[in-house]
């Protein structure tokens, strides 16, 4: 006899930069869902260095926490904070799980528990947005290159490509957060 599907309980946001991420976090973070971001063990070893937060210092950091510990070195480094979470929260929040070796780690550690969804825009889009951001606005020129080191050096592609649902944001920030909620209905996901 087979087992029924269980209900997932941790939700991990992957795409490019630019795409609309943070936004969809953000949002499920206003809803009450707990929010774990990746990038916060980067930016964290950033401080602790005492150095200034900006793209470059993240991505010496990401790439030699990578280098020393694996491809899967923040995803190790996340596992206590998830799990820890899971025993508080009904479902969770995953933002920025970044290369291949990463989500087999947590796919691995979490099973089904965990759901994957790519968050996709048109490459113009998203250097439109990345270059009129706010905070640590890019460059045309940077965006592309980030693209490249991240798809080539940190494996970012694959689980975007393996990704269980994809949302395509190439409308209104409004139009993403609704296909996002219609989405966790669909799971049955609750903060």
């Amino acid at each position: 006899m087979a087992s029924e599907p269980t209900q997932p309980c941790a939700l991990a946001l992957v795409g490019m930069p630019g795409a609309g991420k943070t936004l969809c976090a953000l949002h499920l973070q206003e809803r009450g869902f707990f929010q774990f971001r990746f990038g916060s063990i980067v930016v964290d070893e950033v401080a602790r260095r005492g150095w200034a937060l900006n793209p470059n210092n993240e991505r010496i950091v990401r790439e030699e926490f990578r280098a020393n510990e694996g491809m899967d070195a923040i995803a190790k480094r996340a596992l206590p904070y998830l799990k820890s979470a899971l025993d508080k929260h009904p479902s969770i929040i995953i933002d920025g799980l970044y290369s291949f070796a990463e989500y087999k780690t947590l796919k691995k550690e979490l099973g089904d528990d965990m759901v994957v969804v790519a968050i996709t825009a048109p490459r113009n889009q998203r250097y439109a947005r990345l270059q009129n951001r706010p905070e640590r606005p890019l460059t045309r020129e940077e965006a592309v290159d980030r693209d490249y080191r991240e798809i080539e050096n940190i494996e970012k592609g694959g689980p975007i490509a393996i990704a269980d649902y994809t949302l395509l944001n190439d409308s209104t920030a409004e139009d993403l957060l609704q296909k996002l909620d219609t989405l966790l209905a669909d799971l049955q996901m609750e903060p």
